[in-house]
């Protein structure tokens, strides 16, 4: 883990409300994995106080891409940002996505910005010659990001765009392989959505990675906002920034 002052190369809005940023990163772009998240000053001042968490959505080279939605003063701040401007990036923070196994085909299943790590996701896969298939949703065609994603299907609340209905309810007419043991399920997206592809999993008996959201101010564990509870163990309760933010969909409560 490092902190350093990153020089943004591009900050763009790529449907309403959505940002892409890109900067150059190189220690946090050479030692992060897929499924681990970067803890963003988005204010040169004291405010917004506190850090914004944020999914590494791709690693090119020696830059870094995140996605993100606008929805407070942090990410109003972010989206503002321009090429040439530098920002004060912590990094590579979590525990990544597990990808070894003998699985052979790769579900990945996103509600709204939970799609956020899969491009990242996408090519480590690859590079594990695994197949792919990827399950996207949003309320409507005008939220779906589909950038950089493989056989993607789609699934809107409101049927603009592909299924009608959640990512779970489209996930139930795929095909999947005989024997689970063949599939590994990746998600990540709200916490509603999470919980209702940890029971498909479960029933199925298919092996499910998720990856949870959290309020992790400081992305370390120091200030215990962002526990998680545990499905069974020791400990009750698991923080999601430096014991995930992905687990395994049996090790934990998701309500």
């Amino acid at each position: 883990m490092v902190q350093t002052s990153a020089l943004v190369t591009e900050c763009q809005e790529i449907l309403e409300g959505i940002f892409v940023l890109r900067f150059h990163a190189p220690e946090i772009a050479r030692n992060c994995a897929p499924g681990q998240f970067v803890n963003i000053r988005c204010g040169n001042g004291c405010l917004p106080l506190l850090r914004r968490p944020f999914s590494i959505s791709r690693v090119e080279n020696d830059a870094i891409e995140l996605i993100f939605n606008v929805v407070g003063q942090g990410t109003t701040l972010l989206s503002q940002k321009r090429a040439g401007e530098t920002l004060d990036v912590l990094g590579p923070l979590g525990v990544p996505f597990k990808l070894r196994g003998n699985y052979e085909m790769a579900i990945l299943v996103g509600g709204g910005l939970g799609v956020a790590p899969f491009p990242f996701l996408t090519s480590a896969l690859l590079h594990e010659k695994k197949k792919i298939q990827t399950i996207i949703g949003a309320r409507s065609a005008k939220h779906l990001a589909e950038r950089h994603l493989l056989n993607v299907r789609i699934a809107t609340d409101d049927g603009s765009k592909g299924f009608r209905g959640t990512v779970v309810d489209l996930l139930k007419t795929v095909v999947l392989p005989e024997g689970t043991k063949d599939t590994k399920i990746f998600g990540c997206g709200p916490t509603k959505m999470l919980a209702a592809l940890s029971e498909f999993a479960r029933a199925k008996g298919i092996d499910c990675e998720l990856s949870l959201e959290g309020d992790m101010a400081c992305g370390m564990g120091l200030c215990q906002g962002c526990p998680v509870e545990r499905a069974d163990g020791k400990k009750k309760y698991s923080l999601v920034c430096v014991e995930g933010p992905t687990f395994n969909s049996n090790d934990i409560v998701i309500r």
